[in-house]
């Protein structure tokens, strides 16, 4: 008999294990496969290692700017592949999470296959185990969402794109979200004839329409067709050389083929099998496990944490629902989420990421001044030849707080972080402007554009160290 089970060893099942350990519970960690979840076998660990590749191809091609003659880049998949393998493994084999989890004196039951609830308090697996415990943690993740059209058994999802052993000639993406839009720019880097579709009238949907707008234009300069509001899908077809997507809009019918079609137009939860409502345990319209502040279910001694609950499916957001979960299920419910600040990014050419409100969702709320420093204008940028793209802040005007920061270009993603921070340290803009950031760096352009809304607002900025770049920008 355990004091907790946790189900599910990504991001968010370990911590709660590692969690529960720390305070002292007697605790089980049971997981269908690998210890490490989809984030270190099918997530942001072998995608980054792709997205890296996609990322020194391009500055390959761009060697010869500065001096440096080289042939044109060659893409060998199958070596790339062995070295994404590589670098799971080695992820897997160094996790601090995994030698402080064997420390404590956790449990662990790797490869178990699926697990099911057998009553409330019995967990039952393929496998044959069969454990019981006063507490339970689901973290079981999601899934690709599937679509209830014919044919659709002829379509790939992202994981699939990830597992090729070679880049196919032409590529359908369906789903221009954020999974869809690195499919599609990482596969278009390694020479595949990309198009992708989104339902919706713009890519990238939950981002500022600045971002939206921006990164389709990039993936259309690229040379990748990007189609938004292409109406609805009618079926899949097979053909000689691959597959056939049949859409219509307004009546018109019309058609793409490629030699692959990958379908990411969302996630949900991976419940299937598991006998929730056996335990108890409710679900919203969408599939996804009900829990309140504390992250319990709707049956008072089982929690749910990470994709499982609908909200925000990230790897960061994961971890802190596994140590929230764990501590309410150990002490007692003591312990709310609370206002998180949330960076989200992608490494797809170019990088884009965000923290905090778009701007219409902002101005819904708020008073806002907006201010923006796009990277055709910044040292560091033109140092490195990567002059497209912007950095954009909403801030508040009555309190001079940040309420988002959104990037589009190199280095998007370390940008904002830094802008995260400063939000989450409830900084004023005037505050940030004040940070003397180091000379020429992708960071420094914060400093910039945060001087730029200070300015806006008719705030003094004391210190001088952005000085010379402003008075460069006024003057261009």
């Amino acid at each position: 008999m355990f004091d907790v089970i946790v189900i599910g060893a990504g991001p968010a099942g370990v911590l709660a294990a590692l969690r529960a350990g720390d305070l002292g519970a007697k605790t089980a960690l049971i997981t269908r496969d690998e210890f490490g979840g989809m984030a270190a076998h099918d997530g942001p660990v072998p995608v980054r290692t792709l997205a890296h590749a996609a990322r020194l191809i391009r500055e390959a091609r761009q060697l010869g700017l500065y001096g440096i003659a080289v042939s044109e880049p060659v893409l060998d998949y199958p070596r790339l592949l062995a070295r994404v393998r590589t670098v799971v493994n080695d992820v897997r084999a160094h996790s601090v999470f995994r030698g402080q989890i064997d420390a404590l004196g956790v449990t662990v039951y790797e490869q178990a296959g699926a697990a099911r609830f057998a009553d409330l308090h019995t967990i039952e697996t393929e496998s044959g185990l069969r454990l019981q415990a006063e507490k339970i943690i689901i973290c079981t993740g999601g899934v690709s969402r599937r679509l209830a059209v014919p044919g659709f058994e002829l379509t790939a999802t992202h994981s699939d794109a990830w597992g090729l052993t070679s880049v196919p000639p032409s590529m359908l993406v369906i789903g221009g979200g954020a999974t869809g839009a690195q499919v599609a720019s990482i596969f278009n880097a390694f020479g595949s004839r990309v198009q992708l579709f989104q339902a919706g009238p713009r890519i990238l949907p939950t981002e500022d329409e600045d971002v939206s707008s921006a990164v389709a234009a990039a993936f259309r300069d690229s040379g990748m067709v990007v189609r938004e509001g292409f109406g609805a899908i009618e079926s899949f077809e097979r053909t000689p050389r691959g597959v056939r997507m049949i859409f219509s809009k307004d009546g018109v019918r019309d058609s793409a083929e490629a030699a692959l079609a990958v379908v990411a137009v969302g996630w949900v939860a991976n419940t299937a099998g598991l006998g929730v409502a056996t335990a108890g345990v409710e679900t919203d319209h969408r599939g996804f496990i009900r829990v309140d502040a504390y992250l319990r279910t709707s049956a008072a001694h089982i929690f749910a944490a990470g994709d499982i609950t609908g909200r925000l499916l990230l790897v960061p957001q994961a971890i802190q629902d596994g140590f929230v979960a764990a501590t309410n299920a150990v002490r007692g419910v003591t312990m709310t989420l609370g206002d998180r600040v949330s960076p989200i990014g992608s490494f797809t050419d170019p990088e884009y990421a965000q923290v905090g409100l778009t701007e219409a969702k902002a101005r819904e709320t708020h008073d806002v001044v907006t201010a923006v420093v796009r990277f055709d204008a910044t040292t560091r940028t033109i140092i490195d030849g990567r002059t497209a793209g912007f950095c954009k802040l909403i801030v508040d005007r009555a309190t001079y707080k940040i309420l988002g920061c959104h990037v589009v270009g190199e280095r998007a993603v370390e940008v904002t972080q830094v802008a995260a921070i400063a939000m989450a340290a409830g900084m004023r803009v005037d505050d940030l402007a004040q940070v003397p950031l180091s000379f020429p760096t992708y960071t420094g352009i914060l400093g910039r554009v945060a001087a730029s809304a200070a300015r806006q607002l008719n705030l003094q900025v004391r210190w001088q160290a952005h000085q010379a770049e402003m008075e460069r920008q006024e003057l261009s």
